[in-house]
């Protein structure tokens, strides 16, 4: 929970910080190690870019490398540390990057040092969950419910408090609240230190039988599977370009675009933040009771049909952006009912994909291979962050309904992709997974 209080207070402040503060004043942005370098890098590369686009492009690397540096947090766990001492490190390391934050010039600095320390966190917290319990105990389930409803609480908390601090006193308020928020997580750490596995619970003639399947090579089947695999983690990465938008340009237009006074009440813009964790507590459960009761009716969904509704549905709810761009004269405030209404309906979509994806991962990886391609799954993703600011650069030059109307294209045919592929993918995976 305070691991995602951290990261999303951090994600609801970072653009806004930067094009309404830090890059703002050329001599400001000077000052900062590290940016005369990294902005003359992506002009060659791209061109000159407006604050705007700086801004959206370091958004694209620091939440993409987010998603590449548990690759080098889970060898990191294996080889040398082990997964206790590894989270241990990330708590420091994500800590002691939101403080650096405090100086501007260690901007640069403050999002390596975050993305090192959520490398080392990510890929072994949730592990750990799964090595409280032995092989096949039916309260492992459970347990990663109870640690999922943590992640969205976190996610919700963090925009209302490090999001109100940065906007309203501080910019570093807002910074220095989410790392005493991973402090306290470190605390709660150290407290249940004698509940948490040190190691991985393998035994060691498990470990000795799973060193001699990984020398029986492949069978055709599981070539099939992991080629299915590899095209989904492909199509993941548009997904996530459009999905993640909501920490970019949704927010620019959440903070320049949207009217925020309810009931009398003027709230911070950073708000904006927590509508889709609060909306993914709500819409879970009464998603997954939909799903049993197709199920009972024979009717069940398979994960390649979830996974491409899913990415159509994303496209669709930004149909309420391009409305909002046609409706909401330029310079002028529109209702919160348009982002309500975009955020409820790709809400969902992310609920058909993202862990219907995960979960396929899962059950179609040969088992010597599963962390292997659940790598690549999160390898998808950091490209699919950095897209995202890629894609934000346009914000700034297209007219905002073609803009938001770019997003719904790309995710709608991503599904429509899906859908043509699906009978081979099925065929490769097993027809009713």
């Amino acid at each position: 929970m305070w691991e995602r209080f951290s990261y999303y207070g951090m994600r609801a402040l970072l653009v806004l910080y930067m094009t309404d503060y830090l890059l703002s004043d050329p001599a400001r942005a000077e000052r900062v190690l590290g940016m005369g370098g990294l902005s003359a890098l992506l002009a060659k590369v791209f061109g000159p870019l407006t604050v705007q686009q700086l801004s959206s492009q370091i958004y694209g690397l620091y939440t993409g490398f987010v998603y590449f540096t548990p690759l080098l947090g889970g060898l990191l766990a294996d080889r040398i540390l082990g997964r206790y001492r590894t989270v241990y490190l990330g708590c420091v390391l994500m800590a002691l990057g939101h403080f650096l934050m405090a100086s501007e010039s260690l901007f640069l600095v403050a999002l390596v040092v975050l993305v090192l320390g959520n490398g080392c966190f990510k890929p072994n917290i949730a592990t750990q969950v799964g090595d409280l319990y032995p092989a096949g105990d039916p309260r492992r389930d459970s347990a990663y419910t109870i640690f999922y409803m943590g992640v969205n609480v976190g996610a919700f908390l963090s925009p209302l408090v490090c999001g109100t601090l940065g906007q309203v006193v501080g910019w570093h308020w807002g910074f220095g609240a989410a790392g005493v928020g991973m402090v306290v997580g470190l605390f709660i750490y150290w407290l249940g230190s004698g509940l948490v596995p040190k190691s991985a619970s393998a035994q060691p003639a498990n470990s000795a039988a799973r060193a001699a399947e990984t020398k029986q090579p492949l069978t055709r089947g599981e070539w099939q599977a992991l080629a299915a695999l590899v095209v989904l983690c492909a199509l993941n990465i548009t997904f996530w370009a459009v999905y993640e938008q909501q920490g970019n340009t949704l927010q620019l237009w959440a903070d320049k675009r949207t009217d925020w006074n309810v009931l009398g009440f003027t709230l911070p813009s950073t708000w904006y933040q927590s509508f889709n964790p609060v909306m993914i507590v709500l819409f879970a459960p009464l998603l997954t009771a939909f799903w049993a009761w197709r199920t009972r009716r024979g009717r069940a969904s398979t994960s390649i049909g979830k996974i491409a509704l899913g990415s159509v549905l994303l496209g669709l709810g930004y149909i309420g952006m391009v409305l909002a761009a046609r409706v909401v004269p330029e310079g002028q405030r529109g209702g919160l009912h348009w982002l309500v209404s975009t955020t409820a309906i790709f809400t969902i979509g992310e609920l058909y994909f993202s862990p219907v994806g995960l979960s396929l991962v899962n059950k179609v990886a040969p088992a010597r291979l599963a962390s292997t391609m659940m790598g690549f799954w999160y390898l998808s993703s950091f490209f699919g962050n950095y897209l995202t600011g890629y894609l934000g650069t346009f914000y700034d030059t297209m007219p905002k309904d073609r803009f938001f109307l770019l997003l719904t294209l790309i995710a709608v045919a991503t599904g429509g992709v899906i859908m043509l592929l699906r009978r081979p993918l099925e065929r490769a995976i097993g027809r009713h997974v």
